[in-house]
């Protein structure tokens, strides 16, 4: 039985267990498998570090105060967090990254930006 390459369908020659014909169908074959995958996360990434980079744009301290108004005209996307954190009273920051935010009823957002330890 001939064995077909499994990117471009020509007969294979040589070992047993060879799948393709050559580095550029592996490739090529590997690059396609993976894509839909790497896709997905490079997108959310990228909505990543866009929020991060509008947060660190408007919290040039600690603390700033906005609207969620003006995150959403800078494009920010309030789905996607890298954590959370929940104080000991029950409130609920939002974090991306280093740069965190805490919603309020009355359409304001308080802005912190998360101090590092020091060891």
């Amino acid at each position: 039985m001939e064995k077909k390459c499994l990117e471009c369908g020509e007969v294979l020659l040589g070992r047993a267990d060879k799948k393709f014909c050559n580095d550029l169908c592996r490739n090529s074959y590997n690059n396609k498998l993976n894509s839909e995958h790497s896709l997905v996360v490079r997108n959310v990434n990228n909505i990543l570090k866009k929020n991060r980079k509008i947060l660190e744009e408007m919290v040039p301290e600690e603390t700033a105060k906005t609207s969620k108004k003006k995150l959403m005209e800078k494009g920010f996307n309030f789905t996607y967090i890298t954590n959370l954190l929940v104080t000991s009273k029950g409130t609920t920051y939002y974090f991306c990254y280093e740069y965190g935010y805490l919603l309020s009823e009355n359409d304001f957002v308080f802005l912190v930006k998360r101090k590092e330890k020091q060891d």
